[in-house]
């Protein structure tokens, strides 16, 4: 049992939790991996509701981190009445694998929820895929790059998510941008800022300004290109922010950034009430 505080702008009393994670599922297998994902259910979850989900990809340059990440935030959506997925993929500090095996399994998660919408109760017309840093590439990446496919994958299932929340992702990947010492001349096809197109799911994005990988610059380009083609992609800018502000480390800009999620989310039908952030007391 979790000790929190609610706190819509101001503390206003404390409150007892569980919202831990319920399920572990294997979502792909191949040779000897086996990839999972971490599943936080409701606490109305029940037989009837087609719940939205939301799945998370953690960060860490395509080269380490883990499904950890983004607990806090599975904690607090799923308070809210989304099932929400915390996705593991192959890096390189586990598999030796490169990006582009990342995003294949990006790409099977998205695939394997929506597949599976009757038995986790889900509407799969109403995916979230969330993720930051180079997790952030990866749901940006499920919406926008139509190549890395895994061989195998039911490809009659989209692998397009309805939402983007985004933290510091790593959108572009071009020369100048993050990641392209090992992208190489495939940025054309894998870097979201290259690929975004008429039909691009609405987006909300989280940035630092004193993030040392992704220029501002950037992410309001990223934008222009999103209402050029007809999309709404919300930005928020934090000033004198670095890169990770956002983690659950980081209490007030955590508090801040959730609550600016659920008010997209719920501006999108897929929340209902007033936003809430919670924390350890």
């Amino acid at each position: 049992m979790k000790s929190f505080i609610l706190v819509m702008g101001f503390l206003i009393g404390s409150l007892s939790y569980s919202y831990s994670q319920d399920l572990t599922k294997v979502y792909k297998k191949f040779d000897t991996t086996e990839l999972s994902m971490d599943i936080y259910l409701p606490e109305d979850y029940k037989d009837g509701n087609n719940y939205p989900a939301m799945v998370f990809f953690f960060g860490g340059g395509w080269h380490g981190g883990n499904v950890n990440h983004f607990q806090p935030h599975a904690e607090y959506f799923s308070s809210r009445g989304i099932v929400c997925f915390a996705a593991d993929y192959r890096v390189k500090s586990r598999q030796g694998t490169s990006p582009f095996e990342s995003l294949k399994d990006a790409k099977s998660a998205i695939r394997y929820v929506r597949e599976n919408a009757k038995e986790y109760k889900i509407d799969p017309s109403r995916i979230i895929a969330s993720g930051g840093s180079a997790g952030g590439h990866l749901a940006a990446a499920t919406a926008f790059v139509e190549k890395y496919n895994e061989e195998g994958d039911n490809m009659a299932i989209s692998c397009v998510p309805n939402v983007l929340v985004l933290f510091n992702p790593v959108i572009d990947n071009g020369p100048g941008g993050y990641g392209y010492e090992r992208i190489g001349d495939d940025y054309k096809a894998f870097s979201p800022l290259h690929n975004i197109r008429e039909g691009a799911p609405p987006t909300i994005l989280f940035l630092g300004t004193k993030d040392k990988l992704i220029p501002v610059e950037t992410v309001k380009y990223y934008k222009k290109v999103m209402e050029r083609v007809g999309s709404r992609c919300d930005l928020f800018l934090y000033q004198n922010e670095p890169h990770g502000f956002f983690n659950y480390s980081h209490p007030d800009n955590y508090i801040s950034t959730v609550r600016e999620a659920d008010k997209f989310l719920n501006s999108l039908g897929y929340l209902e009430g007033a936003p809430k952030a919670i924390i350890d007391q």
